[in-house]
């Protein structure tokens, strides 16, 4: 189940494997320490890149960043729209981080290190989440004063599109709905989960707001890759919720389970239907199987001794061919700066 552990350089809170094409076993993993000074608090980090594969962790390259609270991969199967913007076709990592900007790397496929394609300073407020849009060129940024903004990639360089207040507190989460790319998902500490419309570019649109389901704060948001009706929501109070959007005004709430901690990180598996790898903060690390109505906790892990956030599978090319058991699952925790990968038990 173990394969292998790695004791990072500050408090890890994010992993994130390439989805690119040759390049699954490329596994990002991202740091926020926060020193207190005399002055002003200090918030540093780092982003760490590794070779994970069954036969361990092999360190490539890491970079000193502010703090940072996510990263994300764009996706090497995402279309540009007939645009010119080729920097999109190739892999690059996004970075949210406590000093308020968006910063984009490069990764080099020959020696497999990381170099600063641009940066751009959405806000005086922390970067606490980010997400890619399904054409490879539109960026959205979650902030730590509720606001919300999009940001589109020409050539080499960020720009913002739009910027809104969104919610009252800190916006947590930010998905981009991957068949309709004017929606935008949020969640926040507010405790509502919403949905935006884009097309107005002077000011996006609300398409619904949730306020009363959830108890605490929208950590998490991810659509079900086989069934982009169908989304879940994570949250402080540890429930894993099902939704129906098909109604965009009105989605349905199906189903929820109890994870037993606060659900900080969800990721569908992108080959496996219905898989479903939740960070629980609390409780360690959960695989979830949605079947329709029904929701089942396969697996449970537990070897981390601090705060379960980052959370990620990878894709790995045996699982394309029906071989479950080379699939790998990369986490970390905070406190401990642990990062680990292993093999989930269940899928054997």
């Amino acid at each position: 189940m173990d394969i292998a552990s790695f004791d990072l350089d500050g408090n890890a809170d994010a992993v994130e494997f390439c989805p690119y094409p040759t390049l699954h076993q490329i596994l990002a993993a991202a740091t926020y320490t926060l020193q207190q000074d005399e002055n002003q608090p200090i918030r540093s980090g780092s982003i760490s890149l590794f070779s994970a594969t069954s036969s361990g962790l092999k360190l490539l390259d890491r970079v000193q960043t502010p703090g940072i609270f996510d990263i994300k991969w764009n996706s090497g199967s995402r279309e540009t729209n007939g645009t010119s913007n080729n920097i999109a076709h190739h892999p690059l990592l996004a970075q949210a981080t406590s000093d308020g900007f968006l910063t984009l790397y490069s990764l080099h496929p020959i020696d497999f290190s990381l170099s600063e394609v641009c940066k751009e300073e959405v806000s005086s407020s922390m970067c606490l989440c980010v997400d890619w849009g399904s054409n490879g060129s539109s960026i959205s940024v979650g902030l730590s004063d509720g606001c919300v903004s999009t940001l589109a990639l020409r050539e080499d360089q960020l720009q913002i599109t739009q910027s809104w207040s969104a919610h009252e507190y800190e916006t947590w989460t930010v998905l981009f709905d991957a068949c309709q790319s004017q929606l935008l998902y949020t969640g926040s500490d507010d405790c509502s989960f919403s949905c935006w419309d884009l097309r107005q570019k002077s000011s996006s649109s609300m398409a619904f707001r949730n306020s009363k389901s959830h108890k605490m704060g929208v950590c998490s948001i991810a659509q079900c890759p086989s069934d982009s009706t169908k989304l879940l929501t994570g949250s402080y109070d540890e429930f894993l919720r099902v939704w129906d959007v098909r109604c965009i005004s009105r989605p349905v709430m199906e189903n929820s389970v109890c994870l037993g901690g606060g659900v900080w990180r969800l990721k569908y598996h992108p080959l496996v239907g219905g898989l479903v790898l939740a960070a629980c903060m609390h409780n360690g690390f959960a695989i979830v199987k949605i079947d329709g109505e029904n929701i089942n906790i396969l697996e449970t892990y537990t070897k981390h001794d601090s705060l379960a956030y980052g959370a990620d599978w990878q894709r790995a090319a045996c699982v394309e061919d029906g071989n479950k058991s080379g699939l790998l699952v990369a986490t970390c925790s905070f406190y401990d700066r642990l990062l680990r990968i292993w093999k989930p038990y269940s899928l054997e």
